[in-house]
């Protein structure tokens, strides 16, 4: 996933001599399906948590040297993709991957804010348990009677009691290992719930469906509560429009749980409604150094929480971490995943791809995410939005 001075992502790129694009990302439909942690780029199912750290690669692996090995195995009448994927999984980083043509296809429909699933979001309870938070409007969940509120107890015959959330998404995408694309429109998936009590089976076909990244709501003494699910395209044009149509002097909680990542060009423009310009993060590329600015004339004095978790990741931790290092806002949750990695794209000859890890990005300050994660302010689990408000009233909430 690419990059210029103000990166961009996409396919559509290749061969064209289009300028490099960057994305900090996973599989985004993922997140869009289940308002929780992606696959991130292909790397398998691995639990969220507050002290998850992210493996090493044991080495920076050229996209020509990919595209070598993915050629050699075609003129032997082999899978280039096959082979490509040898190479990669050898290198031992957990990031990069190889998508045939339709995974990346997939893949670029879910920047676009699409994505094949049942219509929920979710989240994983204080006892352990997976509760449906979401039900998106007009979806194969809702038309099955879903409700939020239910929990979650299995998907088909797999019993989901303390599987990584990865691998739960996985599950409800037709994706049982989380390292592979997504069913087919169509599919049937059969989820195990309860309800107050009772338990109960329901039979959902799987869609494709389009979400909004970007939720708008009023907390209590008119804060702003502006829900970022995943930075696809667009996503920073909407949270500036949110900002701008907040009441003056009404706080902002800038909800980026679970926000499993996107398009860094469009946590850049997030940050620009907070932010006069200036720095938002550097990344480097093969050794070379890049900078991320936001642009100016953002709302500098309208106070503002982050509130984060072990699901934010990537491109949100870029944007918590800029907004965090500025003094720009206060950040209330728990610590987030620790993925500061930069992939870019090298198209294969057969019309795979490769995302590989080529560097890492720092927040302003100059401090390393990947591994590590941002620490917040504040602690904060379940009372976390309670506790945004209380730090916004300190902060002049209304004033």
């Amino acid at each position: 996933m690419p990059g210029s001075a103000v990166p961009r992502l996409g396919p559509r790129g290749f061969g064209r001599g289009a300028a490099l694009t960057l994305v900090f990302a996973g599989l985004l439909a993922t997140a869009a399906a289940t308002d929780s942690l992606p696959r991130a780029g292909g790397g398998g199912g691995r639990t969220p948590s507050s002290r998850t750290a992210s493996a090493p690669a044991a080495a920076t692996l050229d996209g020509d040297t990919v595209a070598e090995a993915a050629a050699r195995a075609i003129a032997r009448g082999r899978s280039g993709t096959d082979a490509a994927q040898q190479v990669v999984s050898r290198s031992g980083d957990r990031w990069s991957a190889v998508y045939d043509k339709n995974e990346y296809e997939e893949f670029e429909q879910s920047l676009d804010g699409a994505y094949t699933g049942v219509g929920v979001g979710t989240r994983r309870t204080a006892d352990g348990l997976v509760q449906i938070t979401r039900v998106q409007r007009g979806g194969p969940a809702e038309r099955a009677g879903i409700r939020p509120g239910d929990v979650l107890r299995a998907v088909d015959d797999h019993g989901i009691a303390g599987l990584p959330v990865t691998r739960v998404m996985g599950l409800l995408r037709g994706d049982p290992q989380g390292d592979g694309p997504a069913a087919r429109p169509g599919s049937t998936v059969v989820l195990g719930l309860e309800r107050d009590g009772r338990r109960e089976t329901r039979t959902l076909r799987r869609a494709r469906l389009a979400v909004a990244s970007v939720s708008v709501g009023v907390l209590a003494g008119g804060v702003r509560r502006i829900a970022v699910d995943s930075f696809t395209r667009g996503t920073g044009e909407r949270v500036r429009q949110a900002v701008r149509d907040a009441p003056p002097g009404a706080g902002i909680v800038l909800d980026l749980r679970g926000n499993g990542g996107g398009l860094v060009s469009e946590a850049v423009t997030a940050a620009s409604a907070f932010l006069n310009g200036g720095l938002v993060g550097t990344y480097d590329v093969k050794g070379h150094q890049h900078a991320l600015y936001a642009r100016p004339g953002g709302n500098t004095r309208r106070p503002v929480v982050v509130l984060v978790d072990g699901g934010t990741m990537s491109a949100a931790e870029l944007l918590t971490g800029a907004l965090q290092d500025r003094g720009r806002a206060v950040v209330v949750g728990s610590r987030t995943f620790g993925k500061g990695s930069v992939q870019m794209p090298t198209k294969l000859p057969d019309g795979s791809v490769a995302e590989l890890t080529v560097g890492h990005y720092r927040t302003p300050a100059g401090r390393a995410v990947d591994g590590r994660g941002i620490t917040p302010d504040l602690v904060a689990g379940n009372d976390a939005e309670r506790r945004a408000e209380t730090v916004l009233t300190g902060l002049g909430h209304g004033a």
